[in-house]
């Protein structure tokens, strides 16, 4: 084994550290004792000359110094990862890990499904698929691609757009009975589902030829969850703001309601956003073109002109 090659097990191995928060879980993954997980972080740091783990008896953290690290080794893992697969002799075969990110309801709901016809497809790629509507340290965890609603607030990613999501106020048919809803303002009677990371108590719409209005909404659940607010609008608790693709089978029954048809809340954009060094991996590149496909065949999404994708 060549020296290059060892430095990059070390690099690995820390990054597996890292991304687990654990010498044992690290070794688990990796294969190996936790003893020689633990020699090979020390040998990292040795050759470093600084300290990248803090240890404690129950928990393992980065130190400033072992933070910046991290993000180098990930772009130095995933360049040697590009050049092989550059020079695998059957370049019709992807192989090798993703890690992909992506929205809580937007990937159970429909992305899930997507993402596993990719792997059937080529079935020599080994998919880690996580949930999360939060914001994530993209290079701690070893994320290969990062989907979600909006732009990151992360400047080193490349970010490409990859779909418009239509949003409109729902309600239940029992909410708006009897009511005669034809301007937004009408909406100001009645109880709100508010969805906090988007609008809040303030719910911003278009209208026709342009026109805006700004709703001072009553929130009698105000939740960070799209679930929560679904159940609440289904339930006539209040309306919400909904993206069309989580609602769009209950508008078709008739469980609820568009409240109104010429206004909308504004689009939001559906972002997919990798780390520099990872474009050039095949398989990223491949998944990311199945994943474009995927989202402008849900309801409600357009595709975007972002001249990138």
């Amino acid at each position: 084994m060549s020296k290059s090659l060892d430095r990059l097990t070390l690099l690995a191995t820390f990054a597996r550290i890292a991304e687990r928060g654990s010498i044992s879980g690290a070794a688990n993954d990796l294969g190996m004792a936790q003893a020689s997980a633990s020699r090979q972080l020390a040998a990292l740091e040795q050759q470093l000359g600084v300290q990248l783990i803090q240890r404690t008896t129950h928990s393992l953290a980065l130190t400033e110094a072992g933070a910046a690290a991290l993000v180098e080794a990930r772009a130095l893992l995933d360049g040697w990862d590009a050049l092989v697969e550059r020079f695998i002799e059957d370049e019709r075969e992807l192989s090798g890990g993703l890690k992909i990110v992506v929205p809580v309801a937007l990937g159970q709901l429909y992305l899930a499904d997507a993402v596993l016809r990719f792997q059937a497809a080529h079935p020599k790629v080994s998919i880690t698929w996580l949930l999360d509507d939060a914001p994530i340290r993209f290079a701690e965890i070893g994320c290969d691609l990062w989907i979600k609603a909006g732009k990151p607030d992360d400047d080193t990613l490349v970010v490409h757009e990859i779909g418009r999501v239509e949003r409109l106020v729902v309600a239940a048919p029992k909410l708006t009975d009897g009511l005669q809803i034809s301007h937004p303002s009408k909406l100001s009677a009645l109880p709100c589902a508010a969805l906090g990371p988007f609008e809040g108590a303030a719910i911003s719409l278009s209208g026709p030829k342009g026109t805006r209005a700004l709703i001072e909404a009553q929130v009698a659940v105000g939740t960070n969850n799209i679930f929560s607010a679904y159940q609440a609008a289904i339930m006539g608790i209040g309306y919400a703001v909904m993206p069309r693709w989580f609602v769009e089978s209950d508008l078709a029954s008739g469980r609820l309601v568009d409240v109104l048809p010429a206004w909308r809340a504004a689009t939001l954009t559906i972002t997919a956003s990798f780390l520099p060094a990872a474009r050039q991996k095949r398989r990223l590149r491949a998944l990311l073109d199945h994943m474009k496909h995927a989202i402008v065949q849900i309801p409600g999404i357009q595709a975007t002109t972002d001249p990138r994708t």
